[in-house]
C-alpha cells in the first residue's frame, strides 16, 4: 500500500495524489496537520534519505521561524522536524520500496508503473 504524506492543500501533495488515481494506485493519506508524524517516524525517513531533501527550506514554515539565521546542523534539522512537521517537504510517499521525497512523476513511473 502506498502512503501519501503532507498537507492536502498542497500543490505537490494534489499532483502526486491526481497520478495515483490516474493510475488506479491505491493509496492512503496521511495529513500533517491533523495527523501528525511522530519522530521515530521521520528518523526512518531519514535512514532513507538524505536530511536536506527531507527539511523544507523553501516554505512558509521555514522563513516565519528564522531558522536560516538558526545555520542549523543535521543534527538540528532533524529536531526540527520532530517539532514542526510542516518543515518536511512534501509529498513523502511511503512505499513497499522505501520513500519518495516530493512530486516527480518520472520516478513515480519508473516506481508505480
Amino acid at each position: 500500500m502506498v502512503v501519501v504524506n503532507g498537507i492536502k492543500n498542497c500543490d505537490s501533495v494534489k499532483k502526486a495524489i491526481s497520478f495515483l488515481k490516474e493510475n488506479s494506485i491505491e493509496y492512503s493519506f496521511r495529513d500533517f496537520k491533523t495527523d501528525g508524524v511522530d519522530c521515530d517516524e521521520i528518523k526512518k525517513w531519514l535512514q532513507r534519505s538524505d536530511i536536506n531533501k527531507l527539511f523544507n527550506t523553501k516554505g512558509t514554515t521555514y522563513r516565519k521561524l528564522n531558522l536560516k539565521e538558526l545555520n542549523l546542523d543535521d543534527s538540528k534539522k532533524a529536531d526540527w522536524l520532530c517539532k514542526e512537521n510542516l518543515l518536511i517537504k512534501r509529498p513523502v510517499i511511503q512505499y513497499d520500496n522505501g520513500i519518495i521525497i516530493g512530486y516527480d512523476k518520472e520516478l513515480y513511473e519508473m516506481e508505480f508503473l
